[in-house]
């Protein structure tokens, strides 16, 4: 017998599922929460830097697929976004509609959009309907506080980067790169830990091993499960996390910037929703 959960906000999760499985972690950890309700899931494109992005964003949505039909709980719509840059050709994609589509839907409960990766879909979906933006929160994993340095989710997209960040009627809470940074997470533990959290620790452990590191990248003892921390906004508590706060422009939407983040309650509450998970499907 457990506690009896508020849902206190519905999430449309954006990411680029075919890369860095960390979001796969996090998309497991949305999925398991009963505070959040997972209405849509939309997969984005790889940076070109890893290979050409052509068929990264379909491969993406069916990981997301695997494991939501391997969850076998809340059964969210899944689609693929495009993948070219904002202004490299594209004429919209199944995901921006979908993100149109869910905005648009009246629903007593507050829509975050949850984006850990460039923010292509994102962009396409508010020059699709302009008044969306009003009518939900971009949290972002993504950007830097450092003007001089490199950041992945951005540097994929710079361009929907910018137009995304220039609208003032967007409400926006960021986890930049020094903030999500903090959630590293050592190979040996994410091996001992995820690997051994059930069927869907292994399935997600699998994929970190079967991901083809580019040979330019040198891997070393740690991997940071920086797409997690939105769970602290949608399921958890930021009691214990801290954030800057200001308005976008004069009379502007607010906008958040997390600078530190609780990491063992990400990770200890990720854990136990595993192992409780794999405990009821062994029930059942």
């Amino acid at each position: 017998m457990s506690l009896r959960i508020t849902q206190r906000c519905r999430v449309v999760i954006d990411n680029d599922w075919a890369g860095d499985p960390d979001g796969l972690v996090a998309l497991a950890h949305h999925l398991l929460s009963p505070a959040n309700r997972v209405d849509a899931v939309t997969s984005s494109h790889l940076s070109p830097v890893f290979g050409p992005p052509e068929g990264t964003a379909e491969r993406g949505a069916r990981f997301a697929q695997q494991l939501v039909d391997l969850i076998d709980g809340p059964r969210p719509a899944v689609a693929a976004g495009c993948d070219v840059l904002l202004d490299g050709g594209g004429t919209g994609s199944a995901a921006a509609d979908l993100i149109v589509a869910e905005a648009r839907r009246d629903d007593p409960l507050p829509l975050l959009l949850v984006c850990a990766g460039p923010l292509t879909n994102v962009a396409q979906a508010l020059r699709q309907a302009p008044e969306i933006a009003s009518r939900l929160t971009l949290v972002w994993v993504g950007g830097a506080l450092a003007s001089d340095a490199f950041e992945y989710n951005r540097e994929t997209d710079a361009g929907a980067a910018r137009e995304v960040l220039a609208r003032t009627d967007l409400a926006v809470t960021q986890f930049p790169l020094e903030t999500y940074r903090r959630c590293e997470y050592s190979v040996a533990e994410l091996e001992h830990d995820l690997g051994g959290a059930g069927r869907v620790g292994a399935w997600l452990w699998q994929r970190y091993v079967e991901l083809p590191i580019p040979y330019f990248v040198e891997q070393g003892e740690t991997w940071p499960l920086g797409d997690t921390p939105p769970l602290l906004l949608t399921s958890l508590s930021v009691a214990s996390s801290t954030w800057t706060e200001t308005a976008s422009g004069p009379g502007g939407a607010p906008r958040r910037v997390f600078t530190d983040v609780d990491v063992r309650l990400l990770v200890a509450d990720m854990l136990a929703k595993l192992r409780r998970h794999e405990r009821q499907a062994a029930r059942a």
